[in-house]
């Protein structure tokens, strides 16, 4: 980045802090990701807390967390590293392959995530922002059951970011797509016909998401969020979809920012599991998703 360039993006920059715009990696949304760079030699720690309840039968709750920091090796090149946990209580529900029983903890150390964003371009500076999130991930305890599973994923996305009105409004979309390898670990004492595969698993998923949202007042931002997801397994090909959408709130403060969206699944397809009425993916999804970020820059 020449000097001129660093003037001006400097200049911007400051012009949106001063008018409540989104600027260092700021988590305008719950789901969606922003394309604004990371500045040199910056770093950013984020919190955050996602609530899943709801399977129409039994009783189904988890919370997942999410720890990372990142740090702005140039204006354009950023890197993280994410520490997540898992609290589940789930009982009075059963389905083969995925839920092989009751499991309740409060919480429990569940994953590793590495990840690197580079943007192409900013969004402050340039007509529109364009970045891509690639990470790796190893998780030991499945999010969805509780249980133990080994799951290897890769994923990686684009992340597309508008500024209008002076950034009184925000655009983003993301679309990216991610591999997994999984692997179950036994369980002992399951009924002698309940299916539970141990031999390792290769899916692929591709997500779609969109978020817009408006300055209201100083510091304040009300918008919308929709999230699409679908999976395919090498062995049953489409394994499932999904479509969520719901309101997301975000306030940022000078070095500090919270966001807080509400996101229930509106329709979704796959294999029901027997008994199942409701026209949702309830398998490995849930009725109802709630997020909370906490975010400080420093």
């Amino acid at each position: 980045m020449n000097k001129n360039t660093r003037f001006w993006s400097v200049l911007l920059s400051g012009a949106l802090v001063m008018s409540g715009g989104a600027v260092a990696d700021e988590g305008l949304f719950g789901y969606v990701k922003g394309a604004e760079p990371l500045p040199k030699g910056s770093w950013d720690a984020e919190q955050w807390f996602t609530w899943r309840g709801g399977k129409e039968q039994g009783s189904y709750n988890a919370l997942d967390t999410k720890t990372e920091v990142e740090y702005g090796f140039t204006d354009r090149f950023s890197g993280s590293v994410a520490f997540f946990g898992l609290g589940i209580n789930t009982s009075g529900l059963m389905i083969d392959a995925y839920l092989p029983g009751d499991k309740n903890y409060p919480w429990r150390p569940a994953g590793v995530e590495a990840a690197v964003k580079y943007n192409y371009l900013t969004p402050a500076l340039d007509d529109f922002g364009l970045a891509q999130y690639t990470s790796l991930s190893y998780f030991w305890y499945d999010v969805n059951s509780g249980f133990r599973k080994n799951v290897y994923s890769f994923e990686t996305f684009l992340i597309a970011q508008k500024y209008y009105l002076d950034g009184q409004l925000v655009v983003a979309a993301n679309l990216g797509i991610e591999a997994d390898s999984a692997t179950r670990q036994p369980i002992q004492n399951l009924p002698p016909d309940f299916e539970w595969p141990l031999t390792p698993e290769m899916e692929i998923a591709i997500t779609a998401s969109a978020g817009i949202t408006y300055r209201v007042i100083s510091n304040w931002f009300i918008g919308a969020e929709i999230f699409y997801q679908t999976e395919h397994e090498t062995v049953v090909g489409q394994e499932r979809w999904s479509l969520q959408a719901g309101p997301t709130i975000h306030y940022a403060a000078r070095d500090w920012w919270v966001t807080l969206t509400w996101m229930p699944q509106l329709v979704g397809g796959g294999t029901p599991y027997p008994g199942q009425t409701y026209n949702q993916q309830l398998i490995e999804k849930t009725s109802q998703e709630i997020r909370l970020k906490i975010g400080i820059n420093f």
